[in-house]
């Protein structure tokens, strides 16, 4: 339990950097696909020769470029915030959530901003093939860097890894390939990617949608459309595979996010999964936790059970389960590991004390206890509850969870079964004249951007309240300075972003409008 802790900080903390991580998700999805969909369409124009692919390539290039730009921006805010807004954070587990941000700056970067100014200013001054080269550094750069941040925020939500050093109280790494393989990570980083991908391909589908209801630049949309819409089908169907990983892997590590995700109060066995349902009281107040039931609701029977745990009969824990406990099922209630936690914390308090005072006798039996696997697997692995003192705050907000997690899974699969139909009928070359799908192609563009959304607000918001799952609360993670100045910053950052974002959509619909050159 935390002590005067300034609750106002926490959140004007926590609203500062979701701002500025949400503004920073929009421009990275479209980096991340869009890059390799140049690279497709430069590929054709050196293996055919034809400047038409070149026309295209650079049109598409124009674009990313101005996002690109304005997306490095909000990341490097989004990383000075580490050391400004969560101080304890850093401390505590700097150490290891450091090394890959340092190797995503060290090498990831440097290789996109080396080959990027060969990839725009190289035409005609280098070989097409070693321009062809640049531009696919390029994008395997912007999925490199995409994966060094993706393993720090993996391993935020299932520490791998790592041992706790008693002396410094803080976490260090043992094994950089446990960070780094940790399936976690790996699921994560495929399915974010892949949801990037979709997007990039999305927005070209539908801006070369434009172009045919504009009866402009047929043939830049039709060439685009085919290379974008086989792209980002094949893309769409490893995401679905990506996430049904994902949610295996949450239902290991992160079972209440799961149970928020489903609004599944009461575990049982053969789980349905919810297809489409509302919440019967949206207020956050977690005193009355069966208050959140799920009405009008669509069920697959026991796709739940198998969709996490790969057995149409397998117990799914609910969310009363998992703070009240379930002896049957070797669930611990929450209220003992907030005493097992607590203790380890009075562990580290006295160890601290007996080394300030010379106490070698003590000092030793204490460190002792933290190097004892027993200790380690039934106390320390619940460190992060000792800061806690209502069981019912390990719930996260069940509508957000649930609302956004099902979001995405719809639109997911509306994208995938959009852009089968767009091919298709571009196939039968009818597309032109199918003026309704180019439209619904056009006004998926804001669609995709949502389900991205979406799924960063789930695994961010789900987890919640932990900023290290088990080991560390974001109350605790904070640093010591005035909730006043995160205000001020709150809205400076908040203006400069909005400033960045209209700047870029106008930018990009002024170049949109004026078409390739």
């Amino acid at each position: 339990m935390l002590e005067n802790i300034d609750y106002s900080l926490v959140n004007w903390s926590r609203g500062q950097f979701a701002l500025t991580a949400m503004y920073h998700w929009i421009f990275v999805p479209l980096t991340l696909g869009l890059s390799f969909i140049i690279a497709l369409m430069e590929s054709l124009y050196v293996k055919t020769g034809q400047e038409q692919w070149k026309k295209i390539t650079k049109f598409w290039m124009t674009l990313f470029g101005i996002n690109f730009a304005i997306g490095v921006a909000t990341g490097i805010i989004l990383e000075f915030e580490f050391g400004t807004n969560w101080s304890n954070y850093s401390w505590f587990v700097g150490d290891i959530f450091g090394a890959p941000l340092a190797i995503e700056g060290i090498m990831a970067f440097f290789l996109e901003s080396t080959f990027i100014a060969v990839m725009f200013f190289g035409w005609n001054k280098v070989s097409k093939k070693f321009h062809l080269v640049s531009t696919w550094l390029v994008a395997f750069g912007a999925n490199l860097s995409a994966l060094w941040i993706l393993v720090a925020n993996a391993w935020m939500q299932s520490p791998v890894g790592m041992h706790f050093n008693p002396d410094t109280a803080r976490n260090e790494m043992l094994n950089f390939w446990d960070v780094l393989l940790s399936p976690v990570a790996i699921n994560k980083f495929l399915h974010t990617i892949t949801s990037g991908y979709v997007l990039a391909a999305l927005f070209v589908v539908g801006v070369s949608a434009w172009y045919l209801l504009k009866n402009r630049e047929h043939n830049l949309a039709k060439k685009s459309i085919l290379v974008a819409g086989v792209f980002g089908l094949i893309s769409s169907l490893m995401l679905i595979y990506t996430g049904d990983g994902s949610a295996k892997q949450v239902a290991v590590v992160q079972p209440m996010k799961l149970a928020a995700m489903e609004g599944l109060y009461e575990g049982k066995e053969g789980t349905g999964l919810m297809a489409f349902g509302i919440l019967s009281d949206l207020s956050e107040d977690t005193t009355t936790r069966n208050s959140k039931e799920v009405v009008l609701k669509i069920e697959i029977p026991k796709f739940l059970s198998f969709l996490a745990y790969g057995k149409f009969n397998a117990y799914v824990p609910g969310i009363n389960d998992l703070v009240d406990g379930n002896a049957d099922r070797g669930l611990l209630p929450v209220a003992e590991k907030i005493d097992r936690g607590r203790f380890a914390r009075e562990s580290l308090a006295q160890l601290k004390a007996a080394r300030d005072k010379g106490d070698t006798i003590t000092y030793n039996q204490l460190k002792a206890r933290f190097s004892d696997q027993h200790f380690r697997d039934n106390y320390f692995r619940y460190f992060g509850y000792g800061f806690l003192s209502d069981p019912n705050s390990v719930i996260p907000n069940v509508p957000i969870a649930f609302y956004s997690f099902h979001i995405m899974v719809a639109l997911g699969f509306f994208f995938l079964l959009l852009l089968a139909l767009v091919l298709f009928v571009l196939y039968k070359n009818k597309l032109e004249g199918n003026k309704l799908l180019l439209r619904v192609a056009l006004f998926s563009i804001p669609l995709a951007y949502i389900a991205s959304q979406c799924g960063w607000v789930l695994a961010e918001m789900g987890r919640q309240p932990w900023v290290i799952q088990d080991l560390m609360p974001t109350m605790a993670a904070i640093s010591h300075i005035n909730s006043t100045s995160v205000q001020i910053t709150f809205f400076l950052f908040a203006v400069l972003f909005t400033t960045l974002l209209i700047a870029e959509v106008s930018i990009m619909i002024r170049q949109i409008k004026t078409g390739p050159k």
